[in-house]
C-alpha cells in the first residue's frame, strides 16, 4: 500500500531533473516532469514570480481576472497535486551555486545542503529595477506599475507617464497609446531605443517625449496623481499622471549560475531558442532569467514546457 502523496518523500539520491524557481516557468516544467515520470526536485524560494505583486492579472490565459497572490496559490496547488512518487518540492530555499557536468550536477543551497541531479532547469526569473525616489514605494501598485502589458488596460482613457528611454520604455509607450488618453515618456538622456521606433511614436499626437528628465518624486493621496521631474535646466516640473509605468531595466536572478552557464551583458542566460538549452550540456533555462526577446507569464510557461520536452528526450534518447 503506497503512502499518500503529502507524506511521501523521495530518497536522497540523484534526481533526473532539478528545477530551480517557482514561477510560471518552474511550475509548468514540474507538472510536465511529473506526468512524464521523471524523478524531479522543484526548489522554490517563493511561488508565483513577479506577478505576485499585481492586484489584477488579466492576461493569464484561461483566467480573465486573477490577483498575483491567487495566481501563486493556483500554481502551487497544481504542482502539489503531483507531489509524490516522482516529484518532491523544497520550499524556502535559495540556490547559491551549481557545479558538475552533464549527468552529474551538484546544486548547493544557502544552508550548505547539496543536491545531485542528472539535468538542471533554471527558471528563477528576474526582478524589475525599481524606481528609487520619494513616493515610489508608497504608490507601487497604486498607480506605479512595472508591466504595461499586465496593467496598461486598467488605465484606459487616462493620462499616463512612462519612465525609461530604452526599447522597453518605447515599446510600453506604444502599447499604452492604443487606449490611454496621452502618454508622456521621460528619458534621462537621448533615447537609446531603435530610431525608427522613436520617430514613429513622436509622430503620434497623444505622445510626448521629454529628454534630460530625472524623476524626483511621486505625489498622490490613495493613488498616484502626479510625478515631479527635474528638467535639463535644473527646474522641477510636476506632471499630472494617473499611471506611471517604469521601464528602467530588469535584474535577472542568475548570480548563482554565472560560473557554469554563459550570460549575456545583461546577466541573462543565453539559450538555444529551439530547445532552451544553455551553453552547458545538461542545463536548460526558461522564463525571464533568459535572453528571450519577450518576457511574459504565458511565454515563460511555454518556454519551460519546450525545455522539459527536450530534457525528457535527452534523458531517454
Amino acid at each position: 500500500m503506497s503512502l499518500p502523496p503529502s507524506t511521501f518523500h523521495l530518497p536522497h539520491s540523484t534526481y533526473d531533473l532539478v528545477i530551480i524557481g517557482g514561477g510560471p516557468a518552474g511550475t509548468s516544467a514540474a507538472v510536465y516532469a511529473a506526468r512524464k515520470q521523471l524523478k524531479t526536485l522543484l526548489i522554490v524560494k517563493e511561488w508565483g514570480g513577479q506577478s505576485i505583486v499585481s492586484d489584477d492579472v488579466q492576461n493569464w490565459i484561461g483566467t480573465p481576472h486573477i490577483s498575483g497572490a491567487k495566481l501563486a496559490e493556483s500554481l502551487k496547488a497544481h504542482v502539489t497535486e503531483y507531489k509524490g512518487n516522482n516529484l518532491e518540492i523544497k520550499e524556502g530555499s535559495n540556490v547559491t551555486s551549481i557545479s558538475g557536468t552533464d549527468g552529474n550536477f551538484s546544486v548547493t543551497l544557502e544552508n550548505g545542503e547539496t543536491i545531485a541531479g542528472k539535468t538542471i532547469l533554471i527558471s528563477t526569473g528576474s526582478s524589475r529595477r525599481k524606481l528609487d525616489i520619494p513616493g515610489a514605494v508608497e504608490f507601487e501598485n497604486k498607480g506605479i506599475t512595472y508591466c504595461a502589458s499586465c496593467d496598461g488596460p486598467l488605465f484606459s482613457g487616462m493620462d499616463v507617464v512612462v519612465i525609461g528611454g530604452g526599447n522597453a520604455g518605447f515599446e510600453s509607450a506604444a502599447q499604452l497609446l492604443a487606449y490611454c488618453k496621452s502618454v508622456t515618456l521621460l528619458s534621462r538622456s537621448e533615447p537609446r531605443a531603435d530610431p525608427i521606433t522613436v520617430e514613429k511614436l513622436k509622430s503620434k499626437e497623444n505622445f510626448k517625449l521629454v529628454v534630460s528628465a530625472t524623476p524626483k518624486s511621486v505625489q498622490g493621496s490613495k493613488f498616484a496623481e502626479s510625478i515631479t521631474y527635474t528638467d535639463s535646466t535644473g527646474n522641477d516640473v510636476t506632471l499630472p499622471a494617473s499611471g506611471i509605468f517604469v521601464e528602467i531595466g530588469q535584474i535577472p536572478a542568475t548570480v548563482f549560475a554565472k560560473d557554469i552557464v554563459k550570460l549575456n551583458d545583461f546577466n541573462q542566460i543565453t539559450i538555444d531558442p529551439r530547445t532552451q538549452e544553455t551553453s552547458t550540456k545538461g542545463i536548460w533555462a526558461a522564463g525571464d532569467c533568459t535572453d528571450v526577446l519577450y518576457h511574459q507569464n504565458n511565454i515563460a510557461a511555454g518556454d519551460a514546457v519546450r525545455a522539459l520536452e527536450d530534457i525528457y528526450l535527452h534523458l531517454h534518447a
